[in-house]
């Protein structure tokens, strides 16, 4: 089901083709309907339907025994890692992982859980090898490991079959518990023709987010065991995250999943279509993409250029590792060969 327009791929916005990620997606008008009907009440007293509702819906999707509405995936994320480790503990993590790299240290910060990050291969898993070597034995002069974090998909690459449940049984046979940071997880649903359920199955605990590709305006979802969820639920109101009437995202968050999945396919081929356009032009090396992200390469250090080229004429990316351009709800076919257009203009001119 889909409240989009299936002929051109999307919804444009118009003057500009904003490809710096899917966070940028609007709610849709039926989406605003949604909300605009929710039922409402005061969460942290447990009150809001819509919440509980969507809560349960999440739980079971994942086959898991509970879930907690987060307003962020970081601070999801967050509330995962300290309900697992404590102080002094330490979590396995990428080098390049999200809950590492990009979420503000809050783990360490926050939690005085201490990161072991270990290298992350091209297609984000971590060797089996490094893990276990990473994992310290029970001496006084080590953090204690307690937790080993994966994510998927990373950098829009599906986590390879069967090496999740590799990794959790490894960390599993070891004492350790598991974590996922699944903020774009059913984008690796679509793209693997495997459910969330099973995509989740080895892990103990699962963070998504629904205001990425799914185009919800806010709202990420811990998943778990009970006792886990219970941990969670105190943590998330010590750092800020418990609200009133969330029912008005919820309602959102809610209305994503029935509407928003199957079309995430829809953004894995416009990826594609940029990726093809990128790839044909000189000097452009583009990795082949297995989602909605596309990276790219520009010979002789002329991205940042390029970047300011693409803004002018409309097209919004963005370049902390290389370039990154990201598809969405926002985005159809016509935006995307405007993009490869002004990007073709700008190798015509230098």
């Amino acid at each position: 089901m889909t409240d989009y327009a299936p002929s051109s791929g999307g919804r444009a916005t118009g003057a500009v083709v904003d490809l710096r990620s899917d966070t940028v997606t609007q709610p849709t008008a039926a989406m605003r309907e949604a909300i605009a009907r929710a039922a409402v009440g005061d969460d942290v007293f447990g009150d809001d339907p819509t919440v509980n509702a969507l809560q349960e819906r999440v739980a079971a999707l994942l086959g898991k025994e509970a879930a907690l509405f987060m307003p962020s995936g970081t601070q999801s994320n967050l509330c995962g890692l300290l309900a697992h480790c404590g102080r002094g503990d330490e979590y396995i993590v990428g080098q390049l992982a999200h809950t590492y790299r990009y979420e503000g240290g809050g783990a360490a910060v926050l939690g005085s859980i201490q990161p072991q990050p270990l290298p992350n291969q091209p297609d984000g898993t971590i060797k089996l090898d490094d893990i276990a070597a990473a994992i310290k034995p029970d001496d006084p002069h080590f953090a204690r490991t307690r937790l080993l974090a994966l994510e998927n998909t990373w950098g829009g690459n599906v986590l390879p079959t069967g090496y999740a449940e590799a990794a959790c049984d490894l960390a599993h046979s070891r004492g350790l518990a598991t974590h996922l940071d699944g903020a774009r997880l059913f984008n690796a649903a679509v793209a693997s023709g495997r459910t969330v359920a099973d995509l989740t199955r080895p892990f103990d605990s699962v963070s998504i987010c629904f205001s990425k590709g799914l185009g919800a305006p806010i709202g990420s979802m811990l998943v778990g065991s009970r006792e886990l969820i219970q941990r969670a639920h105190r943590i998330r109101k010590m750092v800020g995250g418990g609200l009133r009437q969330v029912g008005v995202l919820a309602a959102a968050a809610d209305h994503a999943l029935t509407h928003h999945v199957d079309r995430l396919a829809d953004d894995h081929t416009l990826a594609r279509r940029l990726a093809d356009g990128l790839a044909a032009l000189p000097g452009v090396t583009v990795t082949p993409p297995q989602t909605n992200i596309v990276f790219a390469q520009v010979e002789g250090g002329r991205g940042a250029a390029l970047l300011e080229h693409l803004k002018a004429r409309g097209v919004l990316a963005t370049g902390l590792i290389g370039l990154r351009f990201v598809t969405h709800l926002d985005v159809d076919a016509a935006g995307i060969d405007r993009a490869i257009a002004a990007a073709r203009e700008f190798f015509e001119k230098t």
